[in-house]
């Protein structure tokens, strides 16, 4: 296994003493707790209030900032005391944030990883150990009877889906900046296909970056009427185009492009998928690749994270994906990608890391 060095440090030796350990096992034990008292504490307002006071705020004080009741603020802020996310002042009995309530509170991806978990993940992950065994997304019977999220993402409700969009849009957005820089600063790209293009978001980046391209979004028929919807109006719009595909169903080929194609992009695409058939879709690609056509694979992989936290945030994404997404997939590391990449006839030319929040992107040319 190639780690960081920051995973290397962490991940090959303990770092805990007993006691540390011990409240580590009793922290885990309460995790859904622990989860839910934090959530409420952000949801509330009460860790901003106790972040903007300059001495803390008592339990009154705070039941009449709320209007929460003396027991709902009671029974929180000892939660609180014993999760680490505040302090309290034993003479004045007021509480003040501490700095994991302030990461709490301001860390964006933080804040986006609670709305992920509570909207999207918490009710379907009790089903984890079913999907473990199965290798289906049991916990997905929660929202509807799809195989996959994808499938039912246009008719999840609203406010599921502005948090499973946010927290996609989230990790991806950060990179796009770099991510443009290495396709059309590096290679003269006139044609590029976005496959699992989603709402267009990336598309509508490509066409405001080169006034040249022709993109091409491959999705299922359903993607591409959102993405429609989303892009119709905005500059570039008339170089976008649609080609709706089951990208599961191994004979849907990808459309060949007259004239050749210079770039496919997959923006963590394919962490939705198991390694077979990751090979299946890179395989289906190649077949309309020419010499000079490259694929950007742009994914975190979890090895090559620069800090433990990404890490620990990318393989809890990983059970996403079992108990919710679609049972099979996950997000991989180097090792994992490049047996597909070669599997399906490729090589890998280079890779680009520590873009955006943790992203990397794996350039691949025919093998």
């Amino acid at each position: 296994m190639n780690l960081s060095p920051a995973l290397l440090k962490q991940y090959t030796s303990e770092q805990l003493s007993a006691r540390e350990a011990q409240r580590l096992a009793e922290f885990i034990a309460w995790g859904p707790v622990v989860f839910q008292a934090s959530r409420l504490m952000v949801k509330w307002g009460i860790l901003e209030m106790l972040g903007a006071s300059s001495d803390g705020l008592t339990r009154q004080e705070i039941c009449e900032k709320t209007g929460l009741s003396d027991y709902a603020v009671k029974c929180l802020t000892e939660a609180s005391l014993s999760i680490g996310t505040i302090l309290v002042n034993p003479e004045t009995d007021r509480f003040t944030l501490s700095k994991a309530g302030w990461f709490l509170l301001n860390d964006p991806a933080t804040r986006v990883n609670i709305d992920f978990n509570h909207d999207v993940n918490y009710e379907g992950m009790f089903r984890l150990e079913e999907s473990l065994l199965n290798g289906k997304p049991e916990g997905l019977r929660h929202f509807g009877p799809w195989p996959t999220v994808y499938e039912g993402l246009s008719s999840l409700p609203e406010h599921v889906q502005r948090s499973w969009f946010g927290f996609d849009h989230f990790y991806s957005d950060s990179s796009f900046p770099e991510a443009l820089k290495v396709i059309f600063d590096q290679h003269h790209v006139r044609s590029l296909y976005d496959v699992g293009g989603n709402t267009g978001k990336w598309a509508l980046q490509c066409v405001a970056y080169d006034p040249q391209v022709q993109v091409t979004i491959l999705d299922l028929p359903q993607q591409i009427e959102m993405m429609r919807a989303n892009v119709a109006g905005k500059s570039g719009a008339d170089r976008i185009a649609g080609h709706g595909i089951n990208l599961l169903d191994p004979q849907a080929q990808f459309p060949r492009r007259e004239g050749g194609l210079d770039a496919i992009w997959m923006s963590q695409f394919l962490d939705c998928f198991s390694m077979d058939e990751i090979v299946a879709i890179l395989r289906r690609a190649a077949a309309v690749m020419g010499p000079e056509t490259r694929v950007y694979i742009m994914e975190t992989l979890w090895d090559r994270q620069r800090f433990e936290p990404a890490t620990l945030c990318l393989t809890m994404t990983s059970l996403y994906f079992t108990a919710i997404a679609n049972g099979n997939s996950k997000m991989y590391n180097t090792a994992d990608l490049e047996h597909c990449i070669q599997q399906a006839g490729m090589e890998i030319e280079t890779i680009h890391d520590h873009l955006g929040q943790g992203h990397s992107i794996v350039v691949c040319r025919l093998a």
